[in-house]
């Protein structure tokens, strides 16, 4: 078992030592809070740009999508310039972003600084850079897990303050609440994170010429694959929930965040469990519970749709075994990435980070679009069903290979 003692302790709001871990519990929760607090404001969003409710709704898989794209330049840039420089820069671009959103005059201007803001990732993707720097493997899926629990009680709580905030102030109050955070957040980096990665590179080059021995490792395709397709079924969530909620259920935009809050919530649970147990059941083991209970959660919650069991509180209730089961997964399969090429964590980081979040940008796209009038939410469940399932297959698939590689050992 790792030795937990062994975690470099920063001094909190000194820039000469590795951050606290409430740092990094921020900046991942901003990230978080940036891609959901404002759903349940497109439809008055679509009301007050005099637009059509889906092209409202493209601010998610656009975001998602750039977001995706930022991901492999930002982990590569930190790798060689530091970590440091790069949560700074994009702290302040996230900010400037925001302002545009609030003074955006068409959806075309909002949805482009929509895109700006996604600039935001930085502070997920470096989080977990941040934790490989400073621990090994089992440790870092344990600290992962708990800086993840602490970040799940933002996106879960995040709909429900957007959801008061429109119906109290408009949907600016939400954009004006991230802009509040991030100057908050930009002053506690600032002050409080010190660089930790040690091991640059020379040059851009130098660490392009690194990648084959990243990329052909078939260990780090299955990570990626397992978490991929576990978040998949997370990001079509968040596409086709906020139909379901408003057309199937005819949902008020309070009530809408507040249900939004169930998988959040398993989220926080499945990421005390990875925090908890991760060094000592081992991350394949935590990766296989974890995608079976997102799996096992989305057969049940289907059945009972097709037995016409279709209540709002237990339609929504259900969806917590997919946070609980993205709790264990995204964790563990972070770390497994990482610790693959450990000199090149923040690659690692931005590359998987990248097909979650690419992933799931197409996932939320195509939730909304295979939702329609009359179509139920049936389309939304058999979509998130197929791409648990595969994030099963995935894990199995390491699972197989660390069994050859033993043989062979």
């Amino acid at each position: 078992m790792t030795d937990t003692s062994a975690a470099p302790r920063g001094r909190f709001l000194e820039r000469t030592s590795p951050p606290h871990i409430i740092t990094l519990v921020l900046l991942a929760g901003l990230s978080a809070l940036s891609m959901n607090i404002f759903l349940p404001s497109l439809p008055s969003m679509a009301v007050y740009f005099e637009t059509e409710p889906w092209l409202v709704a493209m601010a998610v898989p656009v975001y998602l999508a750039v977001n995706a794209v930022l991901q492999l330049g930002i982990g590569p840039i930190s790798d060689r310039y530091g970590r440091r420089p790069v949560l700074l820069g994009s702290l302040i671009i996230f900010l400037i972003a925001t302002l545009g959103t609030l003074w955006a005059p068409t959806i075309e201007w909002f949805l482009g600084f929509r895109m700006v803001q996604a600039v935001i990732v930085a502070g997920l993707v470096l989080s977990r850079a941040i934790v490989r720097d400073m621990v090994p493997a089992e440790q870092a899926a344990s600290m992962i897990g708990y800086v993840t629990m602490g970040m799940a009680f933002v996106p879960m709580i995040g709909p429900m303050i957007g959801g008061a905030l429109d119906e109290v102030f408009g949907w600016q109050a939400n954009f004006w609440l991230l802009l509040l955070i991030g100057l908050a957040v930009l002053w506690l980096v600032w002050r409080d994170l010190g660089e930790t990665a040690g091991n640059r590179s020379a040059s851009f080059r130098a660490q392009f010429a690194e990648y084959p021995e990243l990329l052909a490792s078939p260990r780090f395709w299955g990570y990626c694959a397992a978490a991929a397709f576990a978040s998949g079924a997370f990001f079509a969530y968040l596409g086709g929930a906020p139909f379901v909620a408003t057309e199937y259920f005819d949902l008020s935009p309070a009530l809408m965040g507040a249900y939004f809050g169930f998988p959040a919530l398993g989220y926080a649970a499945g990421n005390y469990v990875s925090g908890r147990y991760s060094v000592r059941m081992g991350i394949n083991t935590m990766i296989l519970i974890g995608a079976g209970l997102t799996f096992g959660g989305l057969v049940l919650q289907t059945g009972l749709f097709l037995l016409g069991i279709a209540h709002p509180a237990l339609f929504f209730g259900l969806f917590i075994f997919v946070g609980l089961g993205n709790g264990m997964v995204l964790p563990n399969a972070n770390a497994g990435m990482l610790s693959v090429r450990p000199h090149l964590a923040g690659t690692a980081s931005g590359l998987g980070g990248a097909m979650m979040i690419g992933g799931g940008a197409a996932l939320s796209a195509l939730a909304g679009t295979i939702l329609t009038e009359g179509s139920g939410p049936l389309p939304l469940l058999t979509l998130m069903l197929i791409t648990s399932a595969l994030s099963l297959v995935a894990v199995a698939a390491v699972l197989r290979r660390e069994r050859f590689l033993r043989m062979q050992g």
